[in-house]
């Protein structure tokens, strides 16, 4: 009977692991929900709101806002569903998503030996969110409007694992978000 050696066991033993380990996905992290409800709410002089978007997401490079647990469109939509009541009346309030894109752009790295040892900057993603607001008489002659344009970038190291850019694209939109609710709800009490 052949006797097997303890070290090719502990050999194929870490090999095993360390094939396992490399196969292993990070556990996915779960993030909050962006939500606005702790906010007062914005009264409108409507009967209903229709929310209609104008910006179609291209679904391929560079646009990213596809690949995102929230997107620039669904935050905003949950900000339309916390923040807008109606108070009644014949009026129609229309929200129009004019724009709601995230946009990757691959950056230039140093290159060379010192490249090669540096931990650089690898994409920027240019978010942003256009939006308008109209008070609809029923005929359709519009009574007022307002109008809300923000946009936030950031980058990401090159190294940055799917989870860390999982996390900073929610925190962009969290950002932009943020932006887009101060200067909307200015907008909309200076010209609604």
């Amino acid at each position: 009977m052949k006797k097997t050696k303890p070290v090719s066991i502990f050999a194929a033993a870490a090999i095993a692991l360390l094939a396992a380990g490399c196969a292993m996905t990070p556990p996915a992290q779960t993030l909050p929900e962006l939500t606005y409800g702790h906010l007062q709410p914005i009264m409108l002089q409507a009967r209903t709101l229709d929310i209609v978007s104008e910006y179609k997401t291209p679904m391929s490079a560079p646009n990213v806002e596809h690949r995102m647990a929230t997107s620039p469109d669904m935050a905003l939509r949950r900000w339309a569903a916390d923040r807008l009541r109606l108070a009644g009346g014949e009026n129609i309030a229309r929200l129009t998503i004019v724009d709601a894109s995230v946009i990757e752009t691959r950056l230039a790295g140093q290159g060379g030996l010192r490249g090669a040892f540096t931990n650089e900057q690898s994409e920027r993603y240019q978010a942003k969110l256009k939006v308008r607001l109209e008070i609809l008489e029923p005929n359709a002659i519009s009574r007022g409007f307002a109008m809300a344009e923000v946009s936030r970038s950031v980058t990401i190291a090159e190294d940055a694992s799917l989870n860390e850019r999982e996390k900073v694209w929610f925190d962009l939109i969290e950002a932009l978000m943020t932006d887009f609710n101060v200067e909307f709800e200015k907008n909309i009490k200076k010209f609604l």
